[in-house]
């Protein structure tokens, strides 16, 4: 399919339509150059990454690929400054923010010469990041992996609801893992998508073996969105979020929560490997995924699907 018109291809340098999330403790060098390699945007995820770490991980994504890749950045990240610092030092072009305000920092990015879209999860957001001057959104409905928005509106809502409020660029995430799931985001008005859960799982994922295999054999209820009284996170049944459920259903306080929370959970469970005490966090569809592939062929099913996807529609209208 031709997508040399596509608005977010435009806007982005890119061949497809399609976003890698930026996802703590997944989103390394080898999956960005990877999915930037088959024509998306690979997207290298500084939330898990000090200073000098995130630096030597856009290095090595410089020397594996040509084609544009960006950084996710969550604007309250403790280090954010020392991060702007070496997104400025090393020429990235595109950012993506989240988690946090987007007009204090827009302004500095833009005058950077980056592109950035910011993550949202409701009209109000989608309105105060145009606001911003942003130049796209991602929609992230709550069926997506990792932190969430409050407001629990999913993806068939959240897309067109946004597309209701804001013409820019627009990127559906949540739930988003085929051809055909691509097609009916923008069946919904958005110009392409971020996919999180599937490239998670991929080959060049730097996840844990131990938490990519547990995600693969997962079933559907298998996830729950927890934590809500501090930062809602969609995570899959483990030990430790069954202890966070009990807590919840026993009112634990804010206070309880964080010390239950206590630091470093996602690492040890996500990067580490430790499925018992570590924060597993995976979208939805992790209930459909079912083998860990390599990116070229994660690319090669999805743009196969679309193209049946889009067949198939025409003989049902």
């Amino acid at each position: 399919m031709d997508f040399s018109q596509n608005r977010l291809c435009k806007l982005l340098g890119i061949q497809y339509p399609i976003i890698q999330g930026g996802m703590i403790w997944c989103s390394g060098w080898r999956l960005a150059s990877a999915v930037s390699n088959q024509g998306g945007l690979g997207i290298i995820g500084a939330g898990s990454m000090y200073p000098e770490v995130f630096r030597e991980h856009i290095q090595k994504c410089k020397a594996a690929t040509n084609k544009p890749f960006g950084v996710n950045l969550p604007l309250l990240y403790a280090d954010l400054e020392q991060l702007i610092g070496i997104i400025r030092e090393e020429e990235i072009k595109i950012i993506i923010t989240s988690a946090g305000n987007p007009k204090i920092w827009t302004p500095l990015f833009k005058e950077m010469g980056c592109t950035v879209l910011h993550v949202v999860a409701s009209q109000k957001f989608a309105r105060k990041a145009e606001e911003a001057g942003v130049d796209g959104l991602i929609a992230e409905g709550f069926e997506a992996g990792g932190h969430n928005g409050r407001e629990e509106i999913t993806t068939f809502n959240l897309i067109p609801a946004v597309r209701s409020v804001s013409q820019l660029p627009l990127a559906a995430a949540g739930g988003v893992y085929s051809g055909h799931s691509i097609l009916g985001a923008m069946a919904l008005g958005a110009d392409g998508v971020q996919i999180g859960s599937l490239f998670a799982l991929s080959e060049e994922s730097s996840a844990h073996s131990n938490f990519k295999n547990l995600a693969i054999n997962s079933a559907e209820g298998d996830t729950k969105l927890l934590l809500k009284s501090l930062h809602p996170v969609r995570l899959l049944n483990s030990t430790f979020s069954k202890a966070v459920e009990k807590a919840e259903s026993l009112g634990a306080s804010k206070e309880e929560l964080e010390q239950l929370l206590g630091r470093a959970r996602a690492k040890k469970g996500m990067f580490e490997g430790n499925l018992e005490e570590g924060e597993l966090e995976i979208g939805q569809n992790a209930a459909y995924i079912r083998k860990i592939e390599p990116v070229k062929d994660i690319f090669a099913t999805l743009l196969s699907d679309l193209k049946s996807a889009y067949s198939d529609l025409g003989k049902r209208c």
